[in-house]
């Protein structure tokens, strides 16, 4: 049994690590451009093992490395080699370890006792981080196929293994397609890593491209190497419908980090609306965790002090 899953059934809550692109941006950092936050592990990874430290000192139980929008195509497209793309792709891992070596070395003996040793997840963003056009909300990938899909994945998600990643994020994934090629990707090439799979949703009732929530839960159903499964930068209004309707298909426990409520323009580069203020992040959260949400957090838009906020709380 891996440490996540030790986890899931040890503990009520999983504290998430929050946002990451637009933490920097709150900070003064300019993430424009198809590499969104991956251009700091660049130009200044200290920023990313700071973010990193800042949400561990916030309570997070697991760390989420910095590959959202690390790609290979992505990188290749800045001039970079595959061996220098390798390199940064382990790069993420190691500024995630030592950030939680810097901190654990903080904390007393007592406050170790109280809390759990951070795990650390490899990030397994979408296709659409690489299309950088806002299809993380629409699920438009155009003409691409299964097999085009797992090659996207594949070495990415070797190095973030081999580099110490303990279980994979698959995250914010609008496509089906995606989904289907990320589970028989395990289950073909890794199949003792744990992992969590967490969808869009633009409606409650079914993921960003259309598919609904009956054919997800056959999919996620399917893999036992999915050990949560849920929604991610979805506006909070959307989620409690769609996990209402995903409890009475699956037994597996629930993800949630929603973003903020506004909604991104992905040809501006820009949030636009305004942040949905009815109930809090905590107040979210406790309703969704009736439903069976184990694994929490914020997305865009949510800051350390949000996660601090929630690992309080609910603790």
């Amino acid at each position: 049994m891996g440490r996540f899953k030790e986890l899931l059934s040890t503990q009520e809550y999983i504290i998430l690590h929050g946002a990451l692109g637009t933490e920097l941006e709150f900070r003064g950092h300019d993430v424009s451009g198809k590499l969104w936050s991956a251009k700091y592990l660049l130009e200044n990874p200290r920023l990313i093992r700071d973010i990193h430290k800042d949400y561990i000192r916030a309570g997070a139980d697991l760390i989420t490395t910095s590959t959202y929008q690390a790609t290979f195509p992505g990188l290749a497209e800045v001039g970079l080699s595959e061996k220098e793309a390798e390199d940064l792709i382990c790069l993420t891992v190691d500024l995630a370890k030592e950030a939680r070596e810097e901190v654990w070395a903080e904390l007393s003996d007592q406050e170790k006792a109280s809390r759990t040793y951070p795990l650390i997840s490899g990030d397994v963003g979408p296709y659409a981080a690489y299309l950088a056009d806002g299809s993380e909300y629409t699920g438009d990938y155009g003409d691409i196929s299964l097999i085009d899909l797992k090659e996207f994945h594949r070495r990415r998600i070797e190095l973030l293994l081999e580099q110490g990643s303990e279980l994979l994020a698959l995250e914010t994934i609008p496509n089906f397609l995606e989904a289907q090629a990320l589970v028989e990707l395990l289950a073909e090439e890794f199949p003792n890593v744990e992992a969590y799979m967490s969808f869009t949703s633009q409606d409650g009732q079914s993921i960003s491209d259309g598919t609904s929530v009956e054919k997800i839960a056959e999919l996620i159903n399917g893999s036992h190497q999915l050990l949560a499964v849920g929604l991610n930068c979805t506006a909070p209004a959307f989620y409690q419908n769609f996990l209402s309707k995903l409890r009475k298909l699956t037994n597996k426990p629930f993800v949630t980090y929603p973003n903020s409520g506004e909604v991104y323009d992905g040809a501006s580069q820009t949030w636009t609306s305004n942040a949905d203020h009815s109930h809090s992040l905590l107040e979210n959260t406790i309703n969704w965790h009736q439903l069976g949400a184990k694994v929490v957090g914020g997305c865009c838009r949510t800051r350390p002090s949000d996660i601090e906020n929630l690992s309080q709380q609910l603790k």
